[in-house]
């Protein structure tokens, strides 16, 4: 499977929303496997992130996020379990569609879910595997807003715009970041 082949079934190519995604998904890719070369100890698949991580926000045009040029009907927390549902029609195996829904944040449990009254669907969708993990972190490290796009973003940085949207999303990256030894 071609993950930009994938892509350019929803995406055009030369279009700013293409190019913010394809970006973002190249950086987060390369983030990823830096990651994964310190933990061959736990045997991540390397090729199946190589290939996830290029997947992981195909939902965002779904969304509204202009400064990204999305003009979807859909809230940005959505575009996780929308381009989970997006892979699940074109066929890929399921855990493409996992990674897509548990990145967001540092994963979303049912408890948010319902404490917020968040427009997604009630279930948990925090990463399990130890890809979903390492994708779900490698994202936090850069931003799609062009805005902020060049601008390097530290892990004390992302513990604490995590701590703002909810403490446990705050200890489950900085869990995370220890593990991973960043």
């Amino acid at each position: 499977m071609d993950p930009l082949a994938v892509i350019e079934k929803f995406y055009t190519p030369g279009t700013k929303r293409y190019q913010v995604l394809v970006e973002h998904s190249r950086i987060v890719t390369e983030k990823s496997l830096e990651i994964a070369s310190n933990l061959t100890h736990l045997k991540p698949d390397i090729e199946f992130i190589k290939k996830a991580a290029m997947l992981h926000d195909i939902g965002i045009y779904l969304t509204r996020a202009q400064s990204i040029d999305c003009n979807g009907k859909e809230p940005y927390i959505c575009h996780g379990f929308l381009g989970k549902k997006l892979l699940d029609e074109q066929g890929l195996p399921p855990e493409y569609g996992l990674v897509c829904e548990r990145h967001t944040g540092a994963g979303i449990t049912k408890e948010n879910i319902l404490s917020n009254n968040l427009p997604l669907p009630q279930r948990d969708m925090v990463p399990i595997s130890i890809e979903e993990k390492i994708i779900c972190v490698a994202d936090k490290y850069h931003s799609k807003n062009p805005k902020y796009a060049d601008k390097k973003i530290t892990t004390p940085q992302i513990i604490d715009e995590l701590g703002k949207i909810h403490q446990d999303h705050a200890k489950r990256f900085s869990m995370w970041a220890e593990e991973f030894n960043l």
